[in-house]
């Protein structure tokens, strides 16, 4: 072979060489992709959770607007109040004292 071709083969050799690393390490590799690709599946499953957290917190806004009976039961639940007039029971859990 003449040094020409020799020179030839090396320049083709190289950027093989140099390709082949791009594609399985550089930007855009194929590691790359599949990072890129499994962080954008994580995102999308947050998302449609959020989405689906938005849904409800948006159904309890709209509840809470249209109608008194929701706010008093939350009132009600949440911080214990009770109508005027009403008499209020606690009932325990346990066990009951003896008389003796």
């Amino acid at each position: 072979m003449n040094w020409k071709l020799q020179l030839i083969f090396a320049t083709l050799l190289l950027v093989l060489v140099g390709l082949q690393l791009r594609l399985w390490v550089g930007d855009g590799s194929f590691a790359e992709v599949a990072s890129l690709k499994q962080q954008l599946a994580a995102q999308r499953a947050e998302l449609a959770d959020l989405q689906e957290r938005n849904a409800t917190l948006q159904a309890e806004v709209d509840d809470l607007k249209q109608g008194l009976a929701a706010i008093e039961a939350r009132a009600r639940s949440e911080l214990g109040l009770v109508r005027e007039g009403e008499t209020y029971f606690q009932l325990l859990d346990g066990e009951r004292p003896r008389d003796e």
